[in-house]
């Protein structure tokens, strides 16, 4: 996908961004046109349904805007669905008001423990079955996280059942061509916040090191993630359930439990700012 934005004009008066890429990027890269277009980007989805007739809801919390308010799994069409598809996806209907989309779960569900242990082909297209351990792909993740602006929840359980959560406010990646680069800001939470540090880093795997550490991360701490130098969460680590003795290879959220225990459940979602609940 380039992320040259082909300008086409609508009524001689609306500028848009084609929907294969972002309005961010139509809106912060293209320097004289951003100012006219974000005036206008509140029109990108009314246009979008004029003009793909989408035939489904784009995310969770407009299934549950819809009246679905049962947690499961769901088909969705986001606003590029064209180009994308339709996908499955699980919707956690429950957790502060829901409409959540997982694009993660971890948890004990007879895995090996290396099993987020993947290649970049396997984050890219994403793994394992939504009602237990899965990663829904960042491929997905882009288109998801692009058609408008989304918060991340993170919920974390450990082996004792205590439970921790964090929040970000803001929360995209760009696409394959820029290596998934991460845009997280705003966090907080009962957990601490241990991935704001991810901010502008690329998603590195075993096979593809985009991380700034002289090793390569995710051979380093056995995961896909966004590794800077390299981590304060390993969320696709190794899963070690509770205390191990290797360090920062597991399930890590270090602001919680630090780098020797790996987390029993986690499941991170993300839903829009502007969700009404």
């Amino acid at each position: 996908m380039s992320f040259v934005c082909h300008i086409y004009f609508l009524h001689l008066l609306t500028i848009l961004c084609p929907l294969l890429v972002s309005p961010k990027f139509c809106s912060k890269d293209l320097g004289i046109l951003s100012e006219v277009l974000k005036y206008t980007s509140h029109l990108v989805e009314e246009a979008i349904y004029i003009t793909r007739d989408r035939p489904g809801p784009k995310d969770c919390a407009q299934i549950m805007e819809e009246g679905s308010t049962k947690s499961g799994i769901y088909r969705i069409w986001p606003l590029n669905w064209q180009s994308v598809g339709s996908f499955q996806v699980y919707c956690d209907m429950d957790t502060d008001r829901g409409g959540w989309t997982l694009i993660q779960r971890r948890g004990q569900y007879d895995n090996p423990q290396d099993y987020f242990y993947q290649t970049w082909s396997h984050y890219k297209l994403g793994f394992g079955t939504l009602d237990k351990e899965f990663w829904l792909g960042n491929d997905v993740i882009f288109a998801l996280t692009n058609q408008g602006n989304y918060s991340l929840r993170i919920d974390m359980k450990d082996k004792e059942g205590e439970t921790r959560y964090a929040i970000c406010n803001e929360f995209w990646i760009e696409n394959e061509n820029r290596m998934y680069k991460l845009h997280i800001a705003g966090c907080n939470g009962n957990a601490g916040d241990s991935v704001s540090d991810m901010n502008m880093a690329l998603f590195t795997t075993k096979d593809k090191d985009n991380d700034k550490a002289p090793s390569n991360c995710a051979e380093s701490y056995k995961g896909g993630w966004w590794y800077s130098n390299c981590h304060s969460s390993n969320l696709n680590g190794l899963n070690l359930n509770g205390k191990h003795e290797s360090y920062a290879n597991g399930i890590n959220y270090y602001s919680w439990k630090e780098h020797y225990y790996s987390l029993t459940e986690v499941d991170m979602k993300i839903r829009p700012n502007n969700y009404a609940g």
